[in-house]
């Protein structure tokens, strides 16, 4: 269990390096290609991306997952999961190839022809990829997968820079994912040990199949319940309120992908090692949830009560009307954040049944939900995502009681000290700027009132929960090469 937990605990440091690393590279080379390139090129490039997030849900079959989760692996079920996915993608490949045309048609941009059918070959790239990252998701390996992320992530934005600087024009982007995904693969392959041999065995492909239909089956309802609002936004309220929109939304996927999604990463695979012990598991559970509650508490919050500042400094003073929505949404950042380890622990348990009928559940709600308020505006739209999310949370609660035995005492105990922190950082957040705001500039008091924030709500932490602070120092204690307070030469 010890080295379980030290290997779950790299895994999470090393998953946000990954994760924040790659943020990082990516919003560098974004601002540079901004600069140098068109808005219409980002958005040809963004209408081809709709078109392959779609075809992209039926690439891996759900088999990656089924391969983390299963208990026992044979060699059969990696070679039947490759051979598997590349005969799916080069069908998709081809499908691209010849649909280009149409899709570029539906949107009225004849443009993204050429364009789709480039950024086709990333099927090939995904498929090569899928078997090998699984491996290395199931055996905890993350400084591996991280150290791909990163390189791949890098050595596609300096292509893409470089052929901006050069004039290719739209050509930067595609070359950007391209090189991003062949990069990719040619780093795992390296980097691993296993290789597929020609092999196809049906018992054990159904098997697979068996738990990755439902996987594909929640990728679909998740990619229409994301694009739902957008869809009815731009329909009905136009691309402008949808611009308004989309930055708000960004930023919360922004925070999220760098705060939950890392903990969520490691969580599957380290919950699906311990699904026979639900004791173990349940810890796990309650460790992973109020750890993150640490974090996402203030960070969520502290996007609320500083948007303002956020928005003006990052993005201009012409998108202001992006804050009242960027707030609201943050509340649901709050509720994201402790929701993922639910469907961890649901995928792990060996049930995608039950998470495909709750995102159906999810999808149908938000839909509804959209079209009835979409009339009065983005702000109305937003406000209906964070009110459904909370309705609906405690079916997810009972999902996961009739899984793991969780003491719903203990469970909401373990949130009592970071929302007391969280609201004497907002506290002290929002006295500042009522004292200062007006005497200093937005980008001033960005930094100083997250400062403010920051100390605040550690001061707090300590005070309040001396024991979760210290088991948070442990846990970085344990993720470090060198142990905080022991040097040693070797």
């Amino acid at each position: 269990m010890n080295n379980l937990k030290e290997k779950a605990i790299k895994g999470v440091i090393w998953t946000a390096m990954e994760k924040w690393g790659s943020q990082f590279i990516s919003f560098a080379v974004f601002l540079i290609l901004a600069r140098l390139l068109k808005p219409e090129i980002f958005g040809l490039v963004a209408l081809a991306n709709i078109f392959f997030a779609f075809m992209q849900v039926f690439l891996d079959q759900g088999f990656s997952k089924a391969i983390i989760q299963r208990q026992e692996i044979e060699r059969e079920h990696l070679d039947t999961a490759f051979w598997t996915n590349i005969s799916i993608a080069v069908l998709l490949l081809v499908i691209s190839l010849a649909g280009a045309g149409f899709i570029a048609n539906l949107f009225k941009q004849p443009a993204l022809t050429p364009i789709i059918r480039c950024l086709s070959f990333n099927f090939v790239f995904a498929a090569l990829n899928s078997v090998q990252s699984a491996l290395l998701y199931r055996q905890l390996a993350f400084k591996t997968f991280s150290t791909r992320t990163l390189f791949a992530t890098f050595c596609g934005g300096t292509v893409g820079v470089i052929m901006a600087f050069l004039g290719f024009g739209v050509w930067s982007l595609v070359g950007q994912q391209l090189t991003n995904g062949f990069v990719g693969v040619l780093v795992l392959w390296w980097s691993t040990d296993w290789k597929p041999k020609f092999k196809f065995c049906p018992k054990h492909f159904r098997e697979l199949f068996s738990f990755g239909i439902n996987v594909v089956g929640i990728q679909i309802l998740d990619f229409f319940n994301r694009r739902s609002d957008d869809l009815l936004i731009g329909y009905y309220l136009g691309s402008v309120a949808l611009g308004y929109y989309t930055v708000a939304y960004r930023w919360l996927l922004i925070m999220t992908q760098l705060l939950t999604s890392v903990t969520n990463q490691v969580a599957m695979p380290v919950f699906s090692k311990l699904q026979k012990e639900p004791e173990l598991l349940k810890r796990a559970f309650y460790t992973s949830t109020q750890l993150t509650s640490l974090i996402s508490f203030p960070i969520f919050t502290g996007m609320a009560v500083l948007a303002p500042e956020i928005v003006r400094s990052l993005f201009g003073a012409k998108w202001m009307p992006s804050v009242p929505v960027m707030q609201v949404l943050a509340f649901i950042g709050i509720l994201h954040s402790l929701q993922y380890f639910n469907g961890s622990i649901i995928m792990a348990m060996g049930k995608p049944a039950w998470k495909l009928k709750l995102n159906c559940l999810h999808a149908t709600v938000n839909v509804i939900a959209f079209a009835i308020v979409v009339r009065w505006g983005i702000l109305a739209v937003a406000s209906a995502y964070v009110i459904r999310g909370y309705l609906l949370s405690p079916i997810e609660l009972f999902i996961i009681r009739k899984l793991i035995p969780i003491q719903m005492s203990i469970y909401l105990r373990q949130y009592v000290a970071p929302l007391i922190g969280t609201i004497t950082m907002a506290a002290a957040i929002l006295g500042f700027k009522y004292l200062f705001g007006s005497l200093l500039i937005p980008h001033a008091l960005l930094v100083i009132s997250t400062i403010i924030g920051m100390v605040t709500y550690t001061l707090m932490m300590i005070i309040l929960a001396p024991n979760l602070t210290e088991k948070v120092f442990n846990s970085v204690n344990i993720a470090m090469p060198i142990k905080l307070g022991k040097i040693t030469n070797k």
